[in-house]
């Protein structure tokens, strides 16, 4: 091992030329001559080296004096000096940097390690794009900072590619011979400037960028500087042609002098930060224009740009909603018209069913009309569907279970040429929905899926929690952050076009052959989404397939609604007799249709039921006070002229507190609930088959 060690003497007036630097060397010495008595090598010896070296320090000497020296006018200069690296960080900063900042020396680098924590996120980004800028007349822009104590000192940055990273050199405006030019008003106006929340910019009399600030340069689409480009061409890269010729029409008017111009919209580029396969939403942008007269002739419009994509969002969301709520009304409407001719056809085939045996020759016939009358009471649900007004039995859900339920019929349902996978998170949150609509959802899903793969493909359905904080960094229109459970149903099909994407969930919209599709499943499916309080996202790419995140809102239960079974699996309360649909007791049948009131009256007849009838609400209670205390029950409709379902309600429970009644609609029953302010009637949705209505009125007297 061999040790060295530099060590500087003094000199002294008996040495006085003596070598001011020394460097000695030592380490072991093994001697090749043996010892005189025993012959064995002479160890414990140590070899000593020294070497003057004093004209090498003195040359270091000299250059490190030289570098302290630079160091020092460096930091002394009245610009200033920044070092970044390529991640950001702060490498080096020069005093008089710190000085302006209000820091002492060394301070910026602990306080402020980024450039960012200098500049703030837009300023930061807006001088590492102008590094990159390729073109050296193109790499400064002139910036504010803000002190320590607040006040806003207003530079001119010249950046300079290093390496991986920059140098930033700075002109402080208000110190430099620019001073007679930025005066203190000067430096105010010019803080309102590059402080502005909405963009700013001058052009010179060709149109060119004069000068802007950063609010201006972040509207535009790459979001860096682009100083003497023209504003034509910035602003119209993503214009349609009708926006670009409006732009250029209107630039051409204010640089003429012929006054302001009407306020332009044009596309600002696509939103960043979207998945992709989505469809993309847009920028937008609103421009401002006007002719300056300053004098100087450098600067001849004003040109003032504002962000109005979400304006526009809510502008697009507003038409959106109301064209889908007014085809909602239109298909209520229809569907419940609809309900009760369908109860009509439905009730009396079954009528004549009774009347005739399976070999007889109408028989058939008749079993046709009531299949395709069940058929088309289908379709109406998802008219109500999508319209929002379908009846709902609520219950909380666990969707890992709802899926483990579901299984078998939807490998039935994609068929054998499907990879078929179903993931569930351990630990869902619970949702409240309607177990049934929520089956419809994910087989409708499912089987558009199984239709867009007619070659076979890959179909995952995956379900997790969404947290709060996560879904607060969605960008959706129209989303609520909050605390989820995600349904998400992943295809490997065909894929959509964003024209096709944009209409999916309109009611009779489909790609699908004729015969094949009604158009109604994905529009049902949005409607029991959102009548479940729940979102709905697609994300579609043409040849790479389709995604459905289905986000319905967590549902804490109380201890008591967990061991109640959701409506479904609920038992007979008549304790295995549901097939005897007979009965005894006098039934109130009000009904302002004529043909579901005939059939509904001899459907009950036909059980041994007495059955009295009126056509609205005021007949109903001139029948009660004819027959007083022999009515056991009341079936009623719940639209009706002169005296709706409701009213009649209240009118009944004024003199019989505990009658009995069920409502029959085609409307969910939460609609008149709410008005009622009561839970205490039974519901039999419309259309209904004869068995249902004597076995809903049999199990309500039986309580």
């Amino acid at each position: 091992e061999v040790r060295r060690e530099e060590i500087r003497l003094k000199a002294t007036p008996l040495a006085p030329r003596r070598p001011t630097w020394l460097r000695l060397s030592v380490r072991p010495f093994a001697s090749p001559e043996r010892d005189a008595f025993d012959g064995s090598k002479r160890t414990g010896l140590v070899l000593w080296q020294i070497a003057d070296i004093t004209d090498e320090r003195n040359r270091e000497a000299q250059k490190v004096g030289g570098l302290e020296s630079a160091l020092a006018g460096f930091d002394s200069m009245p610009l200033g000096f920044l070092s970044v690296a390529s991640d950001g960080t702060v490498t080096h900063v020069n005093a008089t940097f710190e000085g302006w900042l209000g820091f002492t020396r060394g301070e910026v680098r602990s306080r402020c390690a980024t450039l960012s924590d200098l500049a703030g996120e837009d300023g930061a980004r807006l001088l590492t794009d102008l590094a990159r800028e390729t073109e050296a007349g193109r790499r400064a822009i002139d910036l504010d900072l803000a002190r320590e104590d607040g006040r806003i000192v207003p530079l001119t940055l010249y950046a300079e590619p290093a390496g991986a990273g920059f140098t930033l050199t700075a002109l402080n405006r208000a110190l430099s011979g620019l001073g007679e030019r930025f005066g203190s008003s000067e430096i105010r106006l010019s803080h309102f400037f590059q402080s502005a929340p909405f963009g700013i910019a001058t052009l010179d009399r060709a149109g060119r960028i004069a000068s802007a600030n950063t609010a201006f340069w972040r509207m535009l689409p790459e979001g860096r500087s682009a100083n003497g480009a023209l504003a034509a061409d910035v602003m119209g890269q993503h214009a349609d042609q009708d926006e670009r010729t409006q732009i250029v029409e209107g630039l051409a008017a204010v640089l003429s002098g012929r006054g302001n111009v009407a306020p332009i919209d044009f596309k600002g580029g696509e939103k960043p930060g979207q998945v992709s396969g989505a469809v993309k939403e847009m920028m937008h942008r609103r421009a401002y224009m006007s002719p300056l007269a300053t004098g100087s002739g450098e600067e001849a419009a004003a040109l003032y740009l504002i962000d109005t994509t979400e304006q526009k969002a809510l502008e697009q969301r507003v038409v959106q909603s109301q064209k889908m709520e007014a085809v909602g009304k239109l298909a209520g409407g229809i569907a419940h018209d609809f309900n009760n001719v369908l109860t009509a056809i439905i009730g009396n085939s079954e009528l004549l069913l009774k009347r005739n045996k399976p070999g007889d020759p109408a028989y058939k016939d008749l079993m046709n009309i009531r299949s395709a009358a069940l058929r088309a009471a289908g379709l109406v649900a998802n008219l109500l569907g999508f319209s929002r007004k379908q009846t709902q039995q609520v219950s909380v859900l666990n969707l890992g279970e709802v899926m483990t339920d579901l299984t078998p019929i939807l490998k039935t349902s994609v068929g054998e040429k499907i990879e078929l996978k179903l993931r569930s998170e351990r630990d869902l949150w619970y949702v409240k929905a309607d177990k049934t609509q929520i089956d419809n959802v994910i087989i409708n899903l499912c089987v558009n899926a199984r239709d867009a793969m007619s070659n076979g493909g890959k179909l995952a359905i995956r379900t997790r929690n969404v947290s709060e904080r996560e879904a607060q960094k969605m960008e959706h229109v129209g989303f609520t952050p909050g605390e989820y459970v995600l349904i998400e149903v992943e295809d490997s099909g065909t894929g959509m076009s964003p024209e096709v994407m944009a209409k999916i969930f309109e009611p009779f919209f489909t790609t699908k052959g004729v015969g094949k599709g009604t158009g109604l499943g994905l529009a049902s499916v949005y409607g029991i989404v959102k009548q479940s309080g729940g979102f709905i996202m697609p994300e579609s790419e043409i040849g790479k397939g389709t995604t459905f995140r289905i986000y319905l809102p967590r549902y804490e239960p109380r201890d008591n609604e967990m061991d109640v079974p959701a409506p479904a699996k609920q038992a007979s309360r008549l304790d295995g007799k549901a097939t005897d649909l007979t009965g005894t007791g006098c039934v109130l049948l009000v009904e302002d249709e004529v043909d579901v009131r005939q059939f509904a009256v001899r459907a009950l007849r036909l059980q041994g039921y007495k059955v009295l009838e009126a056509s609205d609400g005021l007949e109903a209670l001139d029948v009660m006070k004819a027959n007083e205390g022999k009515v056991d029950i009341v079936v009623s409709d719940v639209v009706m002229p002169e005296m709706d379902g409701p009213t009649l309600f209240k009118e009944l429970r004024k003199d019989n507190p505990s009658m009995k009644v069920i409502f029959v609609s085609g409307y969910p029953n939460e609609a008149f609930r709410e008005q009622l302010g009561s839970d205490d009637f039974a519901f039999l949705p419309k259309p209904f088959s004869l068995p249902q209505l004597a076995m809903k009125v049999k199990e309500e007297l039986a309580k």
